[in-house]
């Protein structure tokens, strides 16, 4: 194969249909806008128009901010570890890291660090090297014997 012989499979790529081009086209005359009005002509642009009226995302007061430095963290659920354990996927004796979740396919990316909540229940002694951990997760692990070391969330 060659690059100048390189092209879609066939049926892969669809024609536009060309409106407005005789009425035996059968998109002739009006050209699928339906008839008359503001919206059958052109340079019309009126999503949130009310006539005039102060449109409603204008009336709504502004709140909040989002923030630029905010962290996002994978959510892990110690139930699920758990799971990864008993299905052998996890080895509780090994630190269990974010790179350690993904190669076992708890989590599918680790984003800015893998945070443990306290959903479900952990038998196994484990010991996390995670970015965050929440009060009752970290409760969790150390009463099933594990213990969780917070390391600063992943580096840009």
């Amino acid at each position: 194969m060659k690059l100048n012989e390189l092209q879609d499979n066939p049926g892969a790529v669809k024609e536009r249909t060309r409106v407005g081009r005789g009425i035996g086209s059968g998109k002739g005359k009006t050209g699928g806008r339906g008839v008359k009005g503001q919206k059958s002509r052109s340079g019309v642009a009126i999503k949130g128009f009310e006539g005039g009226q102060m449109p409603l995302h204008r009336r709504l007061p502004k709140r909040g901010f989002t923030n630029i430095f905010a962290k996002d963290f994978t959510a892990v659920n110690v139930g699920r570890i758990q799971t990864a354990i008993d299905a052998g996927k996890l080895d509780a004796s090994a630190t269990v890291t974010a790179e350690a979740l993904k190669a076992a396919g708890v989590i599918r990316r680790v984003k800015d660090g893998v945070r443990l909540l306290a959903g479900g229940e952990l038998k196994a002694a484990v010991t996390f090297e995670i970015a965050g951990a929440s009060k009752t997760a970290v409760e969790a692990v150390e009463k099933a014997g594990g213990k969780v070391d917070i390391k600063g969330a992943k580096a840009e």
